[in-house]
């Protein structure tokens, strides 16, 4: 019989005291060769767990599984980088022929994996999505907010790509899209720019256990505006058709200012028109002006080589201790 493919599992942790222990007990029965649906033979060699700077005591519990399991590895970060630079820290580790990432709050069933292969070879694809048949665990707003921000992804898109967190990528690739990704690049922005289209595997989300998602508002608002700045050049594109919509408004109010002296005697205000106009455009000036700004920022802080993440020896809150 043909060697397994093996599969690496990527798993970021920044709240995981509680949590990883079970996901890895569900990831124990693929460490053995196993056949899915379609006659594909897999085994996960190693699971990857990137501890994001982690706010409980998920260090323990890594070193404890690590320990336990030979095929449990474990990375360190030197400070809190996010959930996408620490998936592209254990990307960039990883060894096997295919990557899985996923949350560490027990919402992605392990099960899925060898459906996720079956499509992958039954597509031709070299990444694959999870494609939630329920809606994710999370408030109606947030759920709201989240599927915006999918769309607004979509539509920039050429492929109109809808992402998730649950995903099986090539190992060349993700290997690959890990080393050249620079700092602020949303992570399934390269992963769109190096696959193309992806594959969809329907997975029913679950529960997460027993913990409160780590994202504030905030920090969602600033993920969602990360995604329009990286997708690519539309927001820079649309400040030039709102500047031609806004030269357009004007001609067609002054005209619309001049019917109405000439055909009904109304006197034109000059004061109130000439507030209405300086108003309007320069807020769009300062908005352009905010726009292009942003995108500088980003050039900048690629071309100073601000690094994605840094792998350390070990956690932040453990220097000074004795080794």
């Amino acid at each position: 019989m043909s060697e397994p493919h093996e599969v690496s599992v990527v798993v970021p942790v920044f709240q995981g005291e509680r949590t990883i222990e079970l996901l890895l007990e569900e990831i124990l029965p693929l460490t053995t060769a196993t056949t899915t649906a379609t006659g594909i033979r897999f085994v996960v060699v190693e699971v990857i767990f990137v501890h994001d700077d982690a706010i409980d005591e998920s260090a323990e519990v890594m070193r404890a599984l690590a320990t336990r399991h030979a095929f449990v590895r474990t990375i360190w970060l030197s400070r809190n980088f996010g959930q996408h630079a620490a998936t592209l820290a254990g990307m960039a580790s990883s060894v096997g022929e295919w990557v899985v990432t996923l949350d560490e709050d027990g919402q992605h069933d392990p099960a899925a994996i060898p459906s996720f292969l079956d499509r992958a070879f039954a597509e031709r694809r070299r990444l694959v999505y999870a494609k939630p048949t329920n809606e994710p665990p999370h408030g109606y707003f947030r759920n709201r907010a989240s599927a915006i921000a999918k769309r607004t992804f979509a539509l920039v898109t050429p492929d109109s790509i809808v992402f998730n967190s649950f995903r099986l990528v090539e190992g060349q690739v993700a290997r690959g899209v890990a080393a050249q990704c620079g700092p602020n690049v949303y992570l399934d922005v390269a992963l769109a720019w190096a696959t193309g289209k992806p594959g969809y595997c329907p997975v029913a989300l679950r529960s997460e256990r027993g913990r409160p998602s780590s994202y504030t508002f905030v920090g969602l608002l600033r993920h969602f505006w990360q995604l329009v700045l990286v997708s690519g050049t539309l927001p820079l594109r649309s400040v030039a058709v709102v500047g031609l919509l806004s030269i357009l408004f004007s001609l067609v109010y002054s005209a619309y200012q001049i019917w109405q002296n000439v055909h009904h005697a109304i006197p034109v205000r000059g004061w109130t028109s000439l507030i209405v106009a300086v108003c309007m455009f320069a807020g769009i000036m300062l908005v352009s002006l905010g726009i292009i700004a942003e995108y500088l920022a980003y050039s900048v802080s690629m071309a100073i080589g601000k690094p994605t993440y840094v792998i350390v020896s070990r956690p932040r809150r453990e220097i000074g201790e004795e080794r």
